[in-house]
Parts: C-alpha cells; structure tokens; sequence
C-alpha cells in the first residue's frame, strides 16, 4: 500500500528538517520532498513525506492532521498518484470550452 503523505498548509519557513524530525515521531521517514516554486526557490507552502510503511502512513495522518505547526493547522493525508499532464504546451486546450484561434492582423482591411 501507499505510504507517501501530502503535507499541506505549511509555514512558508518550514524546512525538510523540521518536518522530518516531526514525521519521525510516527514511524521512519524515508524521505520528504518541500515542494519550491522553480524561478524564486520559495517554498509553495506543500510538501510530500514517504513513511517506512502503510501502518507508520496512518499512524502519521492520525498524529497530525489538524495539528498546529508555525501557527498553520497542518493538513495531513494519502497523496494521491501524480495526473498524467497531456499536451505540449500551446496547442493545449484543457477543456476550457474555449478554441484557440490565432491573432487577427490589420482587422477586417483586404489587401
């Protein structure tokens, strides 16, 4: 079974440290990933923490979901599988019920 949890609603001064050493009180933590955004490097307020297994998983969610970590009210569970991400890029619609049309030069003019 699954043993990787989704930390949310995190301190943006929360480190991996700070959260290891507070997973480690449920069980063993393999590992723990802070997500950042990309360009600045700050943190996105999320995390994922991997525990030894399902039991340590559980054991985890029970402890701290809804505990208070930096003065935020932790958000704890199951992460769910990564969404398959389609398309490349500009040719992506998504569903937004909108058609991509492309920009429209010099009006309605006939040359």
């Amino acid at each position: 079974m699954e043993s990787k949890l989704y930390v949310g609603n995190l301190a943006y001064s929360t480190t991996e440290d700070d959260l290891r050493a507070l997973f480690a009180q449920a069980g063993t933590v393999t590992s723990v990933a802070l997500i950042k955004d990309r360009d600045s490097g700050q943190s996105k307020g999320f995390a994922f923490v991997e525990m030894g297994n399902q039991a340590e998983a559980e054991k985890a969610i029970s402890m701290f979901n809804g505990t208070q970590m930096k003065d935020r009210e932790l958000k704890v569970n199951l992460a769910r599988p990564r969404e398959e991400r389609g398309g490349g890029g500009f040719g992506s619609n998504r569903g937004s019920g909108h058609t991509r049309r492309p920009p429209q030069r010099g009006g309605n003019k006939r040359y």
